[in-house]
């Protein structure tokens, strides 16, 4: 059984880190020390890297890390440093683990943008967050709606492994959509309270996303109908989605 835990890096970026047996895997490393010292700290050898897109703030620390352990690298071909291009239906296997995920094409963040899916985890990069969804940097509305979709009909008990700690700053945006989600509202709270303890509020899980992330509910007539007073051109998803998208980059809760 593989142990999974954020390593935090910068001001609010996490480096997943899973790991059995001796061996680990490490998802997004925008810095690397900080995550040498936790393989050193737990006696691991680092057998993998998965990269799921080209920002800098997951990609930083990946020349410093290959050299010192002469790991592949998984990625979009794309990018610098990595050695294993992965996309679309892609799998990785990681060497001396006996885990493997497959690969999917999110794009809308990035046009580049993939997620790794297995081991009952999702390692999502900046394309799903706890109670909200990256920038459209690069993608269109319909392309990032697409991939958020394809996320959401993942199992109900999958771990969503995202690579931000914005879950607070979500939820207020969450909570001015969709104000009498009792479920979003118990979230709230307890991931307040994780918060004051500086704990992360990661991973998640599909299932909770489903019943609190407004960027996945473009179907609940709540969620319609905020994205209507915000000038939603109808109730299809794409619409609605993008209307949410938009009004979250101007939010200030």
């Amino acid at each position: 059984m593989s142990t999974i835990l954020p390593v935090p890096i910068l001001q609010d970026n996490y480096v997943w880190l899973m790991h059995q047996a001796g061996h680990a895997l490490v998802v997004d490393p925008g810095v690397a020390a900080p995550v040498v010292a936790q393989l050193e700290t737990l006696g691991l050898h680092l057998s993998a890297i998965l990269v799921t897109h080209h920002h800098g703030d997951h990609t930083g620390g990946l020349a410093e890390l290959v050299a010192r352990y002469g790991c592949p690298v998984y990625g979009p071909p794309s990018i610098a440093g990595v050695s294993q291009g992965v996309g679309e239906g892609g799998k990785v296997s990681v060497p001396g683990m006996g885990v493997s995920f497959a690969v999917m094409a999110v794009p809308g963040h990035t046009l580049d943008h993939i997620a790794y899916h297995g081991e009952g985890v999702v390692f999502c990069g900046d394309t799903l967050f706890a109670c909200g969804c990256g920038r459209l940097f690069e993608g269109t509305a319909t392309q990032m709606q697409a991939s958020l979709a394809r996320l959401a009909a993942l199992p109900d008990e999958t771990l969503v492994c995202c690579t931000h700690e914005y879950t607070l700053s979500n939820q207020q945006f969450a909570l001015a959509v969709e104000p009498d989600n009792p479920a979003l509202q118990q979230r709230h709270e307890a991931d307040r309270l994780r918060r004051e303890q500086q704990l992360p509020t990661l991973p998640s899980s599909i299932g909770l996303e489903r019943a609190t992330n407004p960027f996945l509910r473009w179907a609940e007539p709540a969620i319609q109908a905020a994205a209507a007073s915000q000038g939603a051109i109808d109730n299809g998803p794409v619409a609605v989605f993008a209307t949410l998208r938009e009004w979250k980059n101007v939010f200030r809760g």
